[in-house]
């Protein structure tokens, strides 16, 4: 679990600026010279991310990815997800195997980011802040997420974008648990997960990774995987009802969940 200090870690890809400048502004204001930040010479998705090669994070306990975001509509977004695929691995890692992430930290860190995307009127105004789906590489046994930026070259050179990202990552130096939130796997709906992110805002349960509609059918494989790799104890099962398909498939998930000895809470009936 996480220590009383919680170590993070920050990594980009030389390949995209954004995460440059995220992490220098990082280091011009945040005076946190213990906090290893590694630039990469490919793309983060296909690159392995082990202790044994990357020594600067042997006793990190989260890794925080910087990077671009893109969407067909070219929205400007502020992005936080876990890493992870579901079925295929198109786009780097293994197929069927999602990155360890933390409920709580993810939680945590998409509360400070709507926080202070508020409090920055040019942001509050542009953007659009959500949780994605768990989706692309790479693959990791260090619980991690993504920060991204997105769409185009406007927002990713925006200081008021990049201020609240940084904000967001030097908040996590005042990280503690919050006993009070219960740990939970999102399952349905959209890629960019509406009712969830309502309820990561403002209620007590905390998701780690969201299986989305487009990943379904849902399979016993996936759900203890998407168990496994939150470091909390998870017992609890978000639904998106409308988000599941057919009533006779939501049947057929309750069914399997149960099995497994799940929970299973609708978004519709979370306070």
């Amino acid at each position: 679990m996480v220590k009383k200090f919680m170590r993070f870690a920050l990594i980009y890809s030389k390949k995209y600026p954004v995460g440059f400048k995220v992490a220098k502004r990082f280091k011009e204001i945040a005076f946190m010279p213990q906090i290893p930040v590694i630039e990469l010479k490919k793309e983060v998705l296909f690159t392995n991310i082990i202790k044994n090669i990357f020594l600067e994070l042997k006793n990190i306990d989260f890794i925080v990815f910087l990077s671009v975001h893109k969407s067909k509509d070219n929205k400007p977004s502020l992005c936080l997800h876990a890493p992870g695929n579901l079925r295929n691995a198109n786009f780097g890692g293994k197929e069927g195997k999602v990155c360890m992430t933390s409920a709580f930290i993810m939680k945590y860190l998409f509360q400070r980011l709507n926080y202070f995307a508020q409090e920055n009127e040019i942001v509050k105004e542009r953007y659009n802040v959500s949780l994605e789906a768990t989706h692309h590489g790479p693959l990791t046994n260090i619980p991690c997420c993504f920060l991204e930026i997105g769409s185009t070259d406007e927002e990713y050179n925006d200081v008021n974008a990049i201020g609240v990202v940084v904000k967001t990552i030097i908040s996590l130096q005042n990280y503690k648990i919050n006993y009070s939130w219960i740990p939970a796997i999102a399952i349905g709906g959209p890629h960019y997960a509406p009712n969830f992110n309502k309820i990561q805002l403002n209620s007590n349960y905390a998701i780690s990774h969201i299986i989305p509609n487009y990943s379904l059918p849902l399979t016993e494989s996936m759900l203890t995987e998407a168990e496994a790799k939150t470091l909390e104890h998870v017992k609890n099962v978000l639904i998106d009802w409308k988000g599941c398909g057919s009533s006779e498939e939501r049947s057929k998930y309750f069914t399997l969940i149960e099995k497994l000895g799940f929970e299973i809470k609708r978004t519709d009936k979370v306070k």
